[in-house]
């Protein structure tokens, strides 16, 4: 008899209960889809979590030099993403491969739950990342070294395809009516910068040159850039390979006494602004927002459900060419650090 009293009583309650639960599904059906997005929103907004998914580990080591604000935006789209997935996001960065490489093994040696890297020299990478692939390491690879993700082992590889922003540039250079073309390169071995003047030269009718410069020297970069237009008043346009160093090249063309446009890769709020101005140019846009944010979230994915985005193939967040015309819509995002 006990046991047919529990029961019933067990009854009873699940009756209840689901008599509660339907009447509050009816209740707020219209309203319920709102309610969890605006508490979502409302999660990321104060950096809680919006899923309950374990705390997982992710790190990202990039090739970056001290004070390239493009490592910024990715950066800042990478902590948006984690905030949002329960992520413990770790960055170290090194613009000398060899180091580079070794955080890359300290952080296989922590037994992080995810890696994201930059292969902008590759050959130096290829032993790090094999290794946390070999450790169990899921790696997605950003920015740079594309053709290289797939046979390393990495899931899939989130930036721009560096040729076809350079073929971009050049196609932009002829509709501008230029003739000579400095481009700036300022680190030695970035396959990624090798590969932007090479498909600048491929698809630009007039002549290219390019220009190698110590970027890590910003005096130097533009001592180097106003000696060249000094010495050679053909060049009508100046292509620098990032953000930082458009500023550089238009005080080096002012110093020199040059027209030459100065056009640049990369957005950031200073180069939004001189486009709205007029002192730029264009500019090529590779979201670098898009790719930290994507990568953390794409480890997320792969960690709760097994997903892969890309089929094998990059995934591309660029490029977009950025004229004045645009400038202004992108301001407000650009000054807040996420374009």
């Amino acid at each position: 008899m006990t046991r047919l009293r529990t029961g019933g009583v067990r009854a009873a309650v699940g009756a209840v209960l689901a008599l509660a639960l339907t009447g509050a599904l009816a209740g707020c059906s219209s309203t319920g889809g709102k309610r969890a997005e605006d508490a979502r929103k409302a999660a990321e907004a104060q950096g809680r979590a919006a899923v309950d998914t374990p705390r997982w580990t992710v790190a990202m080591v990039t090739h970056s030099g001290d004070g390239d604000t493009f490592w910024d935006i990715v950066q800042k789209g990478a902590k948006q993403a984690a905030a949002k997935d329960n992520i413990n996001f770790l960055y170290a960065h090194s613009d000398e491969a060899q180091q580079q490489a070794q955080l890359i093994d300290s952080y296989v040696s922590k037994g992080v739950d995810g890696l994201i890297v930059t292969l902008a020299k590759p050959d130096a990478m290829k032993a790090a990342v094999e290794k946390a692939v070999k450790a169990g390491i899921p790696v997605i690879t950003v920015n740079s070294g594309a053709a290289q993700s797939k046979a390393y082992g990495a899931l899939t590889h989130i930036g721009q395809d560096e040729t076809v922003a350079g073929e971009a540039v050049g196609e932009e250079l002829d509709k501008r009516g230029k003739k000579k073309a400095l481009c700036v390169l300022h680190e030695q071995g970035n396959i990624g910068h090798e590969q932007r003047c090479a498909g600048t030269k491929k698809t630009f009718g007039g002549e290219l040159v390019n220009l190698y410069v110590d970027g890590t020297n910003m005096p130097d970069v533009k001592a180097s850039i106003e000696a060249k237009l000094q010495s050679d008043k053909d060049v009508d346009a100046v292509v620098t390979l990032g953000a930082p160093f458009a500023d550089a090249a238009v005080q080096a063309a002012k110093s020199a006494g040059s027209k030459a446009e100065v056009d640049t890769f990369d957005l950031n709020a200073k180069v939004a602004g001189a486009l709205q101005a007029g002192t730029l140019g264009f500019a090529v846009d590779q979201q670098p927002y898009l790719q930290g944010y994507e990568a953390v979230d794409l480890l997320w994915l792969y960690r709760y459900n097994a997903d892969v985005l890309g089929g094998g193939r990059p995934v591309l967040t660029g490029p977009q060419i950025i004229t004045k015309d645009d400038a202004a819509a992108l301001v407000d995002y650009a000054e807040r650090g996420t374009r």
